[in-house]
């Protein structure tokens, strides 16, 4: 009955138009009338506590670097020393758009904002130089999806905030897997332009390599500095994310010059919308999360689950393809918001180590941007390129199915992921 309820009205007020962070509010007050311990100033003080968290201090900032990054030029001049260095390979566009997107990956963590800037910057070139439209879009989309699956991804800090996970041990670990991903677009990549004909860009000499690689180093350096700070315990996430604003504030308006003081003002209310949207489903999120577990809900999805515990791999399948189904009629956020609370408790009776979970949970989830009909990648590139969503999922699938199989092969191999881990902790 406890499920029903969740479920009916979770669903129902989404199906109503409600936004997921007051569907979630909606959930919350069904589960506790259902308890008979209904009680609006109790959900008021949940929600205060949702949002009060020092950890969630990092997402502000780390938007805000994402936005001034943008507008400073770092992610131009990451794209132009792409460009001199592979553009004159065959399909050296598209490695021009896996590299970009991993180094972008690495410095804004937004799958949207990497989709937008990568592709205003690289679908037009990759049209004019004769580059299959659909094709190039769906190789950025899938590209851009790195992103949340990278330090320094929000993602992975809402995750560890709802299921009370180190941030910093989950932004380690996934390192190694956002790499693979890109491996594996790359091999996609190569595999479906084999046999195209296009015009190749003219190669650069060695000087120009490295004079659009001393132009770069700013923004190519910035992921180091985020990542080995953290190693080192210079930093934790929230001090690496203010650490980060302060970096790409310089170098947007001292170095590259594109930055003013007049810029900060709209960039400011951009991160803050931004933030209050987020903070505001995070603390939604938590109190639903309560409510679920105060119902036993986890415990009810455990017993139906039971026979599979005693193989956490099995487990770990099972629950991966129930996010991959999911990831196809609902959004990031509305995934990781219901998901999170309802299958921790499983993972931990599971023995499943959280970490490993969190990073392939964040993997699953970022793949959904790309999956058809909600996808809001796929969304974005479809009006950047001007081109029909029939066109960009026809484009987008052999990517697809790469970034999939490296999801189920850290599953199969749990190594893939534990190991680079555990190096770098």
């Amino acid at each position: 009955m406890t499920v029903l309820v969740f479920l009916v009205s979770l669903m129902g007020a989404m199906a109503l138009g409600m936004p997921i962070a007051f569907a979630l509010i909606v959930c919350a007050l069904s589960l506790m009338f259902l308890q008979g311990s209904f009680d609006t100033t109790l959900l008021s003080q949940k929600l205060i506590e949702g949002a009060d968290s020092y950890p969630l201090l990092a997402i502000p900032f780390f938007i805000f670097a994402g936005e001034l990054m943008n507008k400073g030029g770092i992610s131009k001049h990451i794209v132009n020393f792409a460009l001199a260095l592979v553009g004159h390979i065959r399909g050296g566009l598209g490695l021009v758009a896996i590299f970009a997107s991993i180094v972008m990956a690495a410095i804004s963590g937004s799958a949207a904002a990497d989709a937008a800037a990568l592709g205003s910057i690289l679908i037009p070139m990759m049209r004019n130089a004769g580059y299959d439209v659909p094709r190039s879009a769906g190789l950025i989309a899938a590209g851009s999806v790195i992103a949340p699956c990278m330090p320094p991804s929000v993602a992975f800090i809402v995750f560890g905030v709802i299921a009370n996970v180190s941030i910093g041990k989950l932004f380690m670990a996934t390192i190694f897997p956002g790499l693979l991903m890109g491996l594996s677009l790359v091999i996609a990549w190569m595999w479906v332009v084999r046999n195209e004909k296009f015009d190749l860009l003219p190669q650069k000499s060695v000087a120009e390599i490295l004079k659009t690689f001393r132009s770069s180093l700013w923004g190519l350096i910035m992921p180091f500095g985020i990542v080995g700070g953290m190693k080192a315990g210079i930093f934790t996430p929230t001090e690496a994310a203010v650490a980060s604003c302060a970096y790409a504030m310089f170098v947007g308006m001292y170095i590259y010059r594109e930055l003013s003081f007049k810029d900060l003002y709209p960039l400011l209310v951009a991160s803050a919308k931004t933030t209050s949207v987020i903070v505001f489903l995070i603390a939604a999120a938590l109190v639903s999360a309560w409510l679920i577990t105060t119902s036993a809900i986890p415990q009810q999805i455990a017993s139906i689950l039971e026979p599979f515990m005693s193989s956490p791999r099995l487990l770990m399948f099972l629950m991966m393809v129930l996010v991959v189904i999911i990831g196809t009629a609902l959004d990031f956020a509305p995934t990781l918001m219901i998901l999170t609370p309802v299958l921790m408790p499983i993972v931990k009776q599971a023995g499943i180590d959280p970490v490993y979970f969190g990073v392939l949970f964040i993997m699953n989830n970022a793949i959904g941007l790309i999956t058809p009909p909600v996808g809001i990648v796929l969304n974005i590139l479809s009006g950047v390129s001007k081109i029909s969503m029939g066109d960009m999922v026809r484009g987008s699938w052999p990517f697809l199915v790469a970034q999939i199989v490296v999801l189920f092969l850290l599953i199969i191999f749990p190594d893939l992921l534990m190991i680079p881990y555990k190096w770098l902790m």
